[in-house]
């Protein structure tokens, strides 16, 4: 069946701001069919879009018990995939943005065999928790399910940022690129073929559309021919970009960096270039820091994880000198400081980043974590405090806040506020984390 009228008029319904009716004929088009993907996500985006315009309001103040979730939940553990993902879309529908949840719907269509729904959920975790390895593998796995091994590969690296150690994302990686490099190969051998297409701008086109998908041997003559040329002329830098993106497409992220490095040596002021050897520096540290963890030399992981984690902090503040109101940057470098042990310069960046009501809960929780790493209980429970009154009472968010609070009281001594806190958790999901354990040790 053609759905393409019904999804035209969802998203017009979504574009006039209409989200409600939206969300209707999505669902409406996903009760006939679960498995079409531009439904599902346009209903992920929906769902977005109108827990922003609507925040604060009735629906989202009303508090919801994770009984749907929990529902859910135990579904999936039975088998029944294709009912844990309804009542999960029906969790969703007042919690569009929680991780956990679109996780598991995410699973759950995957398990029942609606691979295209299953890549639009992951692809939207993906969107909203760019961090999330676990997201991105299944986003990839699904793409390399489909045959686009080019993307998937693309969501893999991804994954291998946020977790340069992840072996899974690591072995699909290496899969991945000779998929891609067969693909690309077989692509341009039929592409080559002039007499199956009538003009010749047409073959053009085609070439160059496929330039980012070069074969290995292609791109290492590319390098070998640029390198001719820079020999020639050392301070092009346009010819140095484009060595430098030869490199990068070679994997070669070192190599790369020396390049850029000369060519910001020619444009200082260049924001764009800054930003461009940022980011491959920070690629060219997680390859060193892979490395030196499959060499099993613990002593050089260490260093290179520090010079990681100092090379990110200076990104940051780079990037925050041109954009200081920024929010989101101010919150990224107090994660990054906490993690590099700075928590006094950390509780700096996250008290600025609280002033902003889009980031202020995720701040305030980072915020009580660096007053707990200094030993400040009186101060982390008032963060978190604070942060569980802005949080829905049924997300993971709040049991993670919960469970803060009651390990802060079980330090402090007070067994019978702890057991009290940890009971708010068994009360909505035994599972979490070690709750079961810590009833039966507070009984």
């Amino acid at each position: 069946m053609d759905y393409s009228k019904h999804i035209q008029k969802a998203e017009e319904a979504a574009r006039r701001r209409n989200y409600d009716f939206a969300v209707q004929l999505y669902t409406q088009i996903l009760d006939i069919d679960a498995d079409v993907g531009e439904a599902r996500a346009g209903l992920r985006r929906a769902l977005k879009a109108r827990s922003e315009l609507k925040k604060g309001g009735k629906l989202f103040k009303k508090v919801l018990g994770a009984g749907p979730l929990a529902v859910a939940k135990g579904l999936s553990k039975a088998g029944k995939h294709d009912a844990a993902a309804k009542t999960t879309e029906s969790y969703l529908a007042s919690s569009p943005m929680d991780v956990e949840a679109n996780m598991l719907l995410g699973v759950s269509l995957e398990s029942a065999g609606h691979f295209r729904s299953a890549l639009a959920v992951f692809e939207f975790i993906a969107e909203i928790d760019p961090r999330n390895a676990q997201g991105l593998k299944r986003a990839g796995a699904m793409m390399a399910r489909t045959g686009e091994a080019a993307k998937a590969l693309e969501y893999y690296e991804r994954a291998l940022e946020a977790d340069p150690r992840d072996r899974d994302a690591l072995k699909a990686r290496k899969d991945l690129s000779a998929t891609a490099a067969l693909e690309s190969a077989r692509y341009d051998a039929v592409a080559h073929s002039r007499e199956q297409l009538v003009d010749a701008g047409e073959t053009q086109n085609l070439e160059r559309s496929q330039r980012r998908h070069r074969t290995q041997d292609e791109l290492e003559a590319d390098r070998a021919r640029l390198e001719d040329r820079f020999a020639e002329s050392p301070s092009d830098v346009d010819l140095m970009l484009d060595l430098a993106e030869v490199h990068e497409k070679l994997r070669d992220p070192e190599a790369a960096l020396d390049v850029l490095t000369r060519a910001l040596s020619y444009r200082k002021d260049d924001r764009v270039l800054q930003e461009r050897v940022g980011k491959v520096r920070t690629k060219a540290l997680k390859r060193a820091l892979a490395k030196a963890d499959k060499a099993g030399d613990q002593e050089k992981a260490d260093r290179v994880e520090g010079q990681l984690q100092e090379h990110e902090a200076e990104e940051l503040r780079r990037r925050i000198s041109i954009h200081p109101g920024d929010a989101a940057l101010r919150l990224e470098l107090g994660q990054a400081l906490f993690r590099k042990g700075d928590h006094d310069g950390a509780a700096a960046e996250l008290q600025k980043a609280v002033s902003d009501p889009r980031k202020a809960l995720e701040a305030r929780v980072w915020l009580a974590k660096c007053f707990e790493a200094k030993g400040f209980g009186d101060l982390a429970r008032g963060e978190y405090e604070k942060a569980l009154d802005a949080c829905p009472q049924n997300d993971q968010r709040a049991r993670e806040i919960l469970y803060s609070l009651a390990s802060l009281s079980e330090a402090a001594g007070d067994l019978s506020d702890a057991r009290a806190l940890y009971a708010r958790i068994y009360e909505a999901d035994v599972g979490f984390r070690d709750v079961a354990q810590k009833m039966e040790q507070l009984r």
